[in-house]
């Protein structure tokens, strides 16, 4: 499968991946880099502020960041 970058550097997932994957509009993909190659993965949980994947906790059923909760803390 192929996909042109347009010039915002867009690519559109095909819609038998984002079924196949169960990707929905606002759901959140992690980007990596892995041995010269691309790769995106769904993620399931991710801080509601931020939308981080990293250092989670649930605070009243949310996701929170260890780095948002700091900077909660600061302000």
């Amino acid at each position: 499968m192929a996909r042109k970058v347009d010039q915002l550097g867009r690519v559109v997932l095909p819609a038998e991946l984002r079924r196949l994957f169960d990707i929905h509009e606002g759901d959140f993909l992690e980007i990596e880099v892995d041995e010269g190659r691309i790769v995106l993965t769904k993620v399931e949980e991710h801080c509601v502020f931020c939308g981080t994947a990293l250092d989670l906790v649930t605070y009243r059923d949310r996701k929170i960041c260890q780095g948002c909760i700091v900077r909660l803390a600061e302000s």
